[in-house]
């Protein structure tokens, strides 16, 4: 069986770190700990080893006994970030179960909002994301569907719920620096628009859809949930097509 890969070794405590001497002050978790902190205060580019090293009031070469680069302090971080999940409520369907699921991922990365900027560079891995992942799953339990289909709904969820919690979040900081360009847009809009060559666009502006843009509000609730039970609309089609089929 071959080794685990070192950045699973890592979000597990699984690394072998053995030495020998008087128990290290320092720990996996308290470096972690300290760069999320960092995080929430400053932003994800504030967060580099030698700062939480200075947070921690150890030196730089400290943290790297521990953690042997920046890039695995980000993969730690974006594990430990988003603690376990609130265990699904008893009794509920698929639907709501699944609801509750992407809500609480909303409201996790709420508390953290420079998860977004995390780069992603493979499956989820670590211990706390693994459990949202069963968590997801364990909604569609009673759906009947093979559990090929399970994965790739709700890899298909994931997808539109980090996607949309990114782009939120990109557009309320880009309104906050510069408003106008969002509150003139149905105006800057009428004036290139072709309605011979951009048809369907052409209707939007003549029915006023662009007319007032409100703040954009990182994560709005309402936005959020639109676009989500659209996407279960589509899962609910799915899992009756195919319990049809079986």
């Amino acid at each position: 069986m071959s080794e685990l890969p070192a950045d699973v070794a890592l979000m597990w405590r699984l690394r072998d770190g053995t030495r020998r001497g008087p128990k290290p002050s320092l720990t996996v978790d308290d470096i972690t700990r300290a760069a999320i902190e960092l995080a929430d205060a400053e932003g994800l580019a504030a967060v580099s080893m030698a700062r939480v090293a200075e947070r921690l009031g150890n030196s730089t070469m400290a943290l790297y006994r521990h953690v042997k680069s920046k890039d695995e302090l980000l993969v730690l971080m974006s594990d430990a970030a988003l603690e376990r999940p609130e265990p699904l409520p008893e009794g509920v369907d698929w639907r709501t179960g699944m609801t509750f699921w992407a809500e609480g991922v909303m409201v996790a990365i709420r508390k953290h909002r420079w998860y977004s900027k995390l780069p992603i560079s493979g499956p989820p891995a670590g211990p706390n994301n693994l459990a949202w992942l069963d968590s997801a799953l364990g909604a569609l339990k009673d759906t009947g569907l093979p559990e090929a289909a399970k994965v790739g709904v709700v890899m298909g969820l994931m997808t539109y719920v980090h996607g949309e919690i990114r782009l939120s979040l990109d557009l309320a900081a880009g309104f906050r620096e510069n408003p106008e360009a969002f509150s003139q847009y149905g105006a800057i809009l009428a004036r290139v628009v072709d309605s011979r060559q951009l048809p369907a666009l052409a209707r939007v502006l003549d029915a006023g859809v662009f007319d007032t843009v409100s703040d954009f509000d990182d994560m709005s609730d309402e936005d959020f949930d639109f676009g989500l039970q659209l996407y279960l609309d589509g899962v609910a089609g799915f899992i009756e097509r195919v319990c049809q089929d079986s």
